[in-house]
């Protein structure tokens, strides 16, 4: 199965201020790290493309993306793809990326968005996947506002029903927080966090699709989800069930 990852990657500037004088830092970080790897150990092919390299490195035509079974979307928002520099510098015509995910899902293949500040609506509705044509494609409905909840106490999701993905997982560990969605008609809840969906899975056209609310990694994915035993067993499940149906 091939999977193309994209998002979970940032850049921290940093200003240290020590009395009168101060100086600045950079730092780099890759959120998925630990997931991609424990994708690749289930035998899973990994495209990986950090936020930063979509520019120039996500597939331009709807015949590159078909070369993948899968698209994984995570904490990565709508105007990464759409602000093309070809485009926002240049004022040249460039085919829409979001437009050619949802052909690729239409024609049978399937699409993943795992939650974040910068997924579904995301902080300060800045994500902004409302008002995309992804939301078409997505099993479920966007807020227009932050969609944020964020649970500082930790909260235990709830497998509401058994599939191929949640069966034989037992008790989830703690979330420090998710994004609030509204499940589509005609989709499956498999399973809930503080009576709000937190996986869901769907059709459009010929493909499959799912959303994870929550962090695949910290700081709402916490450490105990990280660590958790069944951690790589419940992602590979999540990524096989969206796969390219022979």
């Amino acid at each position: 199965m091939k999977v193309l990852f994209v998002g979970e990657s940032w850049v921290i500037h940093m200003i240290h201020t020590k009395g009168f004088d101060s100086f600045t830092s950079t730092k780099y970080e890759e959120g998925a790290t630990y997931l991609l790897q424990c994708l690749k150990e289930e035998g899973i092919d990994i495209t990986y493309i950090p936020s930063h390299e979509v520019q120039i490195r996500f597939p331009a035509t709807l015949e590159s993306l078909n070369e993948f079974d899968a698209i994984v979307l995570s904490d990565i928002g709508s105007n990464t793809f759409l602000l093309r520099n070809a485009t926002f510098y240049d004022m040249k015509i460039e085919s829409n990326p979001l437009e050619l995910i949802k052909a690729f899902v239409a024609n049978g293949g399937g699409l993943l968005m795992i939650g974040g500040y910068l997924s579904f609506t995301g902080i300060e509705a800045k994500a902004n996947y409302k008002h995309t044509v992804l939301a078409d494609v997505l099993p479920v409905e966007l807020l227009e506002t932050d969609d944020r909840v964020e649970m500082p106490q930790g909260v235990h999701p709830k497998t509401i029903k058994t599939s191929p993905v949640t069966e034989s997982l037992g008790e989830w560990p703690l979330f420090l927080g998710y994004n609030k969605l509204i499940a589509k008609k005609d989709t499956d809840v498999l399973a809930t966090i503080s009576e709000d969906p937190f996986i869901v899975t769907g059709k459009y056209g010929e493909g499959s699709t799912a959303c994870f609310a929550s962090d695949c990694a910290p700081h709402w994915g916490s450490k105990e989800f990280v660590s958790w035993e069944k951690y790589k067993l419940f992602w590979s499940r999540m990524i096989q069930s969206i796969g390219k149906k022979s």
